[in-house]
């Protein structure tokens, strides 16, 4: 049975195909009384939005959203949320030769083993577009825990071999990433990025990279110390984004380097207020939140639809077959991902403030 709900106190579920007529999510357990207006979702729909520039596929959608239920007087009423996006530039005809022919790098093979048949017009409901269900309700659960001054902000840090080297302030990082098409927060290395991007474009073909998610003013206690896990949690939304091949935590694959001694994060005090003197740990000890940064970095692997000719099998036949994949496609998922991931942790995140008793979960107070 296929899931397609996320949560359990704040639960979201998505639902659409790429080439559909609509695709959207209903929000089921938001406290009635957050101010909620259709350009608090379309703000954060706008980021991940296609043809935005020449490094996203240049699929020209408006991605406009219609609340259709759940808010009453310009405030959530407690029932459950539901917004839609109407698909408008859909051109199901560049994917007929891949009827039968599985695409390398996607999940079409595994797709037609498992249910019996695939849809290969844009990859259905296994494409990158049905993230924007996770964006809408990464947006009602951002503007909820905006109440309690938590923010998420994700950023690119990697394309391909061009990393970031230096740390940033934070608000350094929230300020920079608006200026420029990768959402790096280094604008230099920004720029370098972009062309790493556009020479793969040129070549038909793609690239990768990583994306660092920092969530900023949490409680201390969110999570469980065994099953339920918030860096369990966290992680499982992150891995769910279909590109995502691996996550880490604070200092995450680097802290099998370190001493004991180096790796733990010493307490203080400071403004009358119990810190750590650092975060390799990434706001995360014992499965719960210490009330330091979450620190999170996601592993993005190159968009598998390149334009190259690839080798692949008929399913009808069972001979050898090369397509050429058609279509509108991005170069590279990363600048467009970061929004996917602030939308998956803020969702993981209003979940446990309401399991935790942070969030009333009838109405906010």
């Amino acid at each position: 049975m296929a899931s397609n709900t996320t949560g359990e106190a704040f639960r979201v579920t998505t639902f659409g195909l790429s080439h559909g007529r609509a695709l959207g999510a209903t929000i089921d357990g938001c406290p009635a009384g957050l101010e909620l207006s259709e350009e608090d979702i379309q703000i954060e729909l706008n980021k991940r939005r296609p043809g935005t520039s020449n490094i996203t596929t240049p699929r020209n959608e408006s991605d406009k959203v219609e609340i259709l239920s759940g808010v009453y007087d310009g405030k959530t009423d407690g029932t459950p949320l539901t917004a839609i996006i109407r698909n408008k530039d859909q051109r199901s005809k560049n994917y007929d030769n891949l009827e039968n022919n599985p695409r390398p790098g996607h999940g079409d093979y595994c797709w037609y083993k498992k249910y019996g048949n695939y849809d290969y017009h844009g990859g259905g409901r296994g494409s990158g577009r049905i993230t924007i269900g996770h964006v809408i309700g990464g947006a009602i659960s951002k503007k909820l825990l905006e109440q309690y001054n938590i923010t998420t902000t994700a950023h690119v840090t990697a394309i391909h071999n061009i990393k970031m080297e230096k740390k940033l302030p934070l608000e350094t990082i929230k300020e920079n990433i608006t200026k420029n098409n990768v959402r790096c927060a280094n604008l230099d290395t920004a720029k370098h990025m972009e062309e790493e991007i556009l020479k793969a474009k040129s070549e038909g073909n793609s690239v990768g990279g990583q994306v660092e998610i920092i969530i900023d003013n949490l409680p201390v206690g969110l999570g469980q110390p065994v099953f339920d896990r918030i860096d369990g949690d966290l992680a499982k939304a992150l891995m769910n984004i279909g590109a995502v091949k691996a996550v880490e935590v604070g200092l995450g694959v680097e802290s099998s380097l370190l001493t004991g001694s180096q790796m733990n994060d010493q307490y203080t005090i400071k403004d009358d207020k119990i810190i750590t003197t650092t975060n390799n740990s990434g706001g995360i000890l014992g499965g719960m939140t210490n009330g330091m940064p979450v620190i999170l970095r996601i592993t993005v692997k190159p968009t598998p639809s390149v334009s190259n000719p690839q080798q692949t099998v008929n399913l009808e036949s069972r001979t050898p077959r090369q397509i050429t994949i058609e279509g509108r496609h991005d170069p590279c998922i990363c600048p467009r991902i970061t929004t996917v991931a602030e939308a998956a942790c803020n969702m993981v995140i209003a979940d446990h403030m309401i399991r935790s008793g942070f969030i009333n979960p009838d109405k906010l107070e």
